[in-house]
């Protein structure tokens, strides 16, 4: 149990990052100010501030979220918003002090921008010394007027409501740089769509490090032959070891199942190897393939073309050099994102039963403790599923995930102006209530799984 906890908790963890860093990387490459990367939800647990950015981990798992200045778009800026941003910016100053050297006599943020705007702003004006000797750089027009503001009323907080009532020129022009309600509707796009796109591409660069690293493959060893079937009518036997199938080597039983399943119906000729050692003998076997209705991934029926042989079980490790592995890791990945669209569309269809297609964070811990003690391979196989899943899902036009404000973007871009705040607001809470049933759902299935057996 604890080696599922441990394995679910590192691989969201790590895709949660792969997300997050999306938002992140856009967003700080398009100049927009990045407040928190965190990695959990609050309550922070823990958390260091580096740059403009405070990067915290939350009490509150699977998930996380990357908070930017700014968050509605409007004509303004909201007075909570100008407020947020006179302290981020009084904390830019005391970073850049404590980079210089600053030796403060107190140890809380407030209480050190205080001391610096005291010494940048002495009385009289004519002692005050250049901005370089105290944060080792020029000071910018809107850290001028909050330094100012601080300096006249001894607290950070009283400055910044008093700057939020009336901002200066230079605060207003800065926090409309770096905000990003007030991006161009291009720039928020890519901003919001990194996060998925970072999912859905580390796919192939994970799955890339697996080939590289060696996948586990069935043997094409026979292991079952079923009765009144066209093998064991052929006279295939267990044990038999698949050599080629219509002249094509064969070495593993993916490959086998695939050409078999792909002879729409003609005869296939197999080359076998039976016994071993000095008494091994190859036979070359003629099989008639038969259809039959087998169930899919799916949940649903479907036929196809089979012989009636299941594998022994026993496996090799399938090793690709660098190049192979690239060119099979993007093929694998644009093959599991397929099926998962596929996938998702026959649950929408009602094809495949709901209750068996969705699995909850139960589900998830198990599957990621079954894969972990199987080794690197699989769990990495696992992880790629999942990074694409998170990926193709918050694509999806649901309010609260990225595609439901890419949406908006859309709607936005169609009438010209953003939608308005209000039916913003209810589409959210529509979101958030479908988000929370559909969690309670795949729990609840979770819970009926573990109880049924």
């Amino acid at each position: 149990m604890l080696t599922s906890i441990i394995a679910a908790a590192v691989i969201l963890a790590l895709l949660i990052i792969v997300h997050e860093t999306g938002h992140f990387a856009v967003a700080k490459r398009l100049g927009v100010r990045v407040l928190r990367f965190s990695i959990g939800y609050p309550p922070k647990v823990w958390g260091i501030r580096h740059g403009e950015t405070e990067y915290a981990i939350g009490a509150t798992p699977f998930g996380g979220y990357v908070r930017m200045l700014g968050e509605e778009v409007g004509e303004e800026p909201r007075t909570e918003e100008l407020e947020l941003y006179v302290r981020e910016l009084a904390l830019d100053v005391v970073t850049a002090a404590r980079k210089h050297g600053w030796t403060p006599e107190s140890r809380q943020a407030d209480e050190e921008i205080v001391e610096i705007a005291r010494r940048l702003n002495p009385d009289p004006p004519a002692r005050a010394p250049q901005p370089q000797a105290v944060i080792g750089r020029d000071l910018k027009p809107e850290e001028q007027s909050v330094v100012e503001a601080i300096a006249n009323r001894k607290s950070t907080a009283e400055a910044a409501k008093a700057l939020a009532a009336s901002p200066p020129r230079a605060l207003i022009e800065s926090f409309r740089r770096c905000s990003f309600p007030t991006q161009s509707l291009g720039r928020r796009f890519l901003i919001v769509l990194a996060g998925p796109v970072s999912n859905i591409l580390f796919a192939p660069i994970l799955l890339t490090i697996v080939y590289m690293y060696g996948v586990p493959a069935l043997l094409p060893i026979i292991g079952q032959v079923k009765r009144n079937m066209p093998a064991h009518a052929a006279g295939l036997m267990p044990g038999d070891n698949v050599i080629s199938v219509n002249g094509k080597q064969i070495d593993t039983w993916a490959t086998f199942s695939s050409l078999i399943k792909s002879s729409n119906g003609a005869a296939v000729s197999v080359v076998v190897e039976r016994g071993t050692g000095a008494s091994a003998r190859r036979l070359t076997l003629v099989v008639h393939p038969k259809r039959e209705d087998e169930e899919t991934i799916y949940g649903n029926k479907a036929p196809t073309w089979v012989i009636g042989v299941l594998p022994s079980g026993k496996e090799t490790v399938k090793r690709l050099g660098p190049i192979d592995a690239v060119e099979q890791g993007v093929v694998g990945t644009f093959t599991i994102a397929q099926t998962l669209v596929v996938g998702i569309a026959r649950i929408v269809e009602g094809v495949t039963p709901v209750r068996q297609a969705l699995g909850g964070p139960i589900m998830i811990a198990q599957m990621a403790g079954q894969e972990a003690r199987q080794g690197f391979a699989n769990v990495a196989l696992f992880t790629v599923m999942l990074s694409l899943e998170l990926g193709i899902i918050n694509l999806l036009p649901v309010p609260l995930l990225d595609g439901g404000h890419l949406l908006f973007f859309v709607c936005e871009a169609v009438r010209g102006k953003p939608l308005k705040l209000r039916t913003r607001e209810i589409a959210l809470q529509v979101g958030l209530l479908l988000l929370v049933a559909l969690m309670a759902f795949v729990i609840f299935n979770d819970i009926s799984r573990i109880v049924q057996g």
